[in-house]
């Protein structure tokens, strides 16, 4: 008998349990009761729910070092008739994972991606402008964006829109910066972040909200695997060729720089694995 036909099965019926379980609309409001002067982070989200999928590292920073959490709905996605709807969805996601949440426009912007940027340069020029309002506004300590070849044209388009905001605040302007990954994977990570059980269920339960998304692809129910298999990628990419991965069951993968004197530039060498039980608040010391 093969030894691992139950182990691969539980896999299977988990998956269809989760597809029974509720999306959204779970009580409480996670807002911690932080000083005025806590650092703020922004996250600058594509699409309502990319707060919740990228969030191991914010949680942390949320519950374990006192940060402000603050999400930046870049855009409302595409469909139109969907914009309003999913902007409540993300009220609920925010409101439950503990984030604050700033609204761009009303509906979100439109068309940020490379094309867009080269083709209708007056309306780009706008939504930097957005960009770098919010940014002028919150002064954040630390900025998280997707990097620049995660693969949906939205998410690389909002790369390019927070760098471009970054470039017009001029040299005084400066703060650290994670570059995220989701659909294209970033070739060169330097950072590993361990999420535990309970944050990681909250990260799935906060996706969830995004019930009309996950309706027709259940990408919550997902994310662990996803978390699993970064830990197999990371203890080789962060830690180095032929390490032995560390003793996580889930992690997330990100990029970790400090936008200063109008680039980007590394803040250490080689990778960084960060245990749960470590403060993620000292990576921005």
């Amino acid at each position: 008998m093969n030894p691992y036909q139950n182990f691969v099965g539980e896999y299977v019926r988990l998956l269809k349990e989760g597809k029974a379980l509720p999306q959204g609309g779970f009580a409480g409001n996670r807002s911690l009761d932080l000083p005025d002067d806590a650092p703020n982070v922004l996250i600058f989200s594509p699409h309502p729910d990319d707060e919740c999928i990228i969030g191991g590292l914010p949680l942390r920073l949320s519950r374990q070092a006192g940060m402000r959490i603050i999400n930046v709905a870049v855009t409302q996605g595409s469909n139109k008739a969907r914009q309003a709807e999913r902007f409540r969805e993300l009220q609920g996601a925010c409101g439950y994972l503990g984030y604050g949440l700033v609204q761009t426009q009303p509906n979100g912007l439109e068309t940020i991606n490379a094309k867009a940027r080269t083709q209708d340069p007056t309306a780009w020029a706008e939504s930097v402008r957005t960009i770098a309002k919010i940014l002028s506004e919150h002064r954040p300590k630390v900025v998280f964006f997707p990097h620049e070849q995660d693969w949906n044209s939205t998410h690389i388009g909002t790369h390019l829109l927070v760098t471009d905001a970054f470039r017009t605040l001029g040299p005084e302007f400066q703060c650290f910066v994670v570059e995220t990954e989701f659909w294209g994977q970033i070739a060169n990570p330097n950072l590993m972040v361990e999420s535990t059980p309970e944050d990681l269920a909250d990260m799935v339960a906060g996706t969830s909200f995004h019930a009309g998304e996950v309706k027709r692809n259940p990408f919550h129910l997902f994310l662990p695997p996803w978390m699993q298999d970064n830990v197999r990628r990371g203890s080789e990419l962060v830690g180095g060729q032929g390490e032995a991965a560390p003793d996580f069951a889930f992690a997330t993968l990100y990029r970790l720089r400090r936008w200063k004197q109008g680039r980007l530039e590394n803040v250490f060498e080689g990778g960084k694995i960060v245990p749960s039980a470590a403060d993620p608040g000292s990576l921005f010391a």
